[in-house]
């Protein structure tokens, strides 16, 4: 039997700290936390960066480096700093040795590095080795090359090998979500159908359980499946609760894609062991016959330039749709006029926040509010040229008036400038997977003595 106990969904969220001490009393074998995933976009995958504040970060992982200490057994984390490039690991690298240092702490730490080279990766699209996931984007070697950042999506084999080294700590960079729970009782020789399937269900911690914030989970794998218990006071899993955590970030909810295979749930069984615990048996684990792993890869998209004015007057609101239409047409055609620029060399996105700026003109609701925050977001090939285009968007914003006849009208600036320059924006462009010969052949495994 291996027990893993799972802090949270993933470091910078916090935990239950009453329920991690009990945690660490049930002895586990090994305790797991994921340092992210692509939820927020492709801004910190192609910045190389974390989303996550470092005070906080740091905070959490000291308490977790005590936690694996009084425990006797290894932590591991997962997508290192959100996006688990080789900045990230280095990153959270650099953080862990200030809390050993702060601790008096010693310790062995595995290094595993997910990052790929824009160049190979291309040379093995060429090659007929990067497939297509369904959906996916068309790629040549061109846009691969223009990736500020690629990473492969490690499994099960990459984590056994980082703990093989004898690590008390291990800092991964990508990795699928289930790969940090799976690998260890795998290689202890617990079902892998069992293995692969509640590190599905534990990836997000009390997730899968009432009280959900709380974060803490505790997953016991053998030989025929597993048994899930959350650790908050007020936590608790139920066949219904466990189960429905297969459809979270999965499109099919009996089969979840792994690197060397699939799990299939089609028949497990779930049932309650108490009014807070649930076993799990009779899921299937699927080797492929070739190995692959997931490639994510982020390039610049462009340069933004936002604005952002407030309108109260209950005339503008109540046609602000209008108001905003007549805007993008009269601004368009400026643009033309003195910059000689058409709509498809830069985009200029007008949102009426408080009315539909989450849905647009799929928005269903009618209700007023008694004002309306206009966003205009500008994107250009250069931060230069999004900002001129933000400069002519500006008078609009600061006084166009919905009919030639009516009072100029002044509306609510609430910066000035009135234009941000937001920078670069980042856009996906791989959704495919890489074939390997060799599980390690695309990762980077380092011991450092700390």
């Amino acid at each position: 039997m291996t027990r893993v106990l799972i802090p949270s969904g993933a470091l910078g969220l916090d935990y239950d700290k009453a329920a991690l001490a009990l945690g660490v009393s049930m002895k586990p074998d090994l305790i797991a936390i994921d340092g992210g995933s692509t939820d927020s976009g492709p801004s910190y995958l192609g910045r190389g960066v974390s989303k996550y504040s470092r005070a906080s970060t740091k905070i959490e992982w000291k308490g977790l480096i005590e936690a694996a200490r009084k425990a006797a057994c290894p932590l591991v984390i997962g997508t290192a700093g959100t996006c688990g490039t080789d900045s990230a690991v280095d990153w959270l690298l650099d953080i862990t040795r200030e809390c050993l240092s702060e601790l008096g702490y010693n310790a062995r730490i595995a290094v595993l590095k997910s990052q790929q080279d824009p160049k190979v990766v291309a040379t093995a699209f060429q090659d007929g080795r990067v497939t297509a996931l369904p959906a996916a984007p068309e790629i040549d070697a061109a846009t691969i090359e223009a990736c500020t950042n690629i990473v492969a999506l490690a499994g099960a084999e990459q984590i056994a090998a980082a703990l093989k080294t004898g690590a008390d700590i291990v800092i991964a960079g990508r990795t699928t979500d289930t790969a940090t729970i799976a690998a260890l009782p795998i290689e202890r020789g617990d079902a892998p159908g069992g293995a692969w399937h509640g590190a599905k269900i534990g990836e997000c911690g009390a997730l899968c359980a009432t009280h959900p914030q709380s974060g803490v989970l505790m997953v016991e794998f053998d030989d025929t499946g597993f048994l899930v218990t959350p650790l908050a006071e007020r936590a608790k899993a139920s066949p219904h609760t466990v189960l429905a955590h297969m459809l979270y970030e999965n499109s099919d909810p009996f089969i979840l894609h792994e690197p060397g295979g699939h799990l299939d749930v089609t028949g497990a069984r779930y049932d309650a062991v108490d009014d807070k615990r649930v076993r799990v048996e009779g899921s299937v684990w699927q080797p492929s016959k070739t190995y692959t792993v997931k490639l994510e890869g982020a390039r610049i998209a462009g340069y933004q330039t936002l604005l952002m004015a407030t309108l109260r007057d209950r005339h503008y609101v109540t046609h602000s749709k209008a108001w905003i239409a007549d805007i993008t047409a009269r601004h368009a055609a400026k643009l033309q006029d003195r910059l000689g620029l058409t709509p498809d060399v830069y985009h200029c996105d007008l949102r009426l926040v408080g009315v539909d700026s989450t849905l647009g003109p799929i928005e269903t609701g009618d209700t007023q509010p008694n004002e309306v925050g206009v966003l205009c977001v500008i994107t250009a090939d250069t931060q230069e040229l999004a900002n001129e285009i933000g400069k002519l968007m500006n008078p609009y914003l600061l006084h166009h008036p919905l009919t030639v006849d009516e009072e100029q009208p002044t509306f609510s600036f609430p910066f000035s400038p009135a234009e941000i320059d937001r920078g670069p924006t980042y856009e996906f462009c791989l959704h495919h997977v890489l074939q390997l010969d060799d599980p390690m052949e695309a990762f980077r495994l380092e011991v450092v003595d700390a």
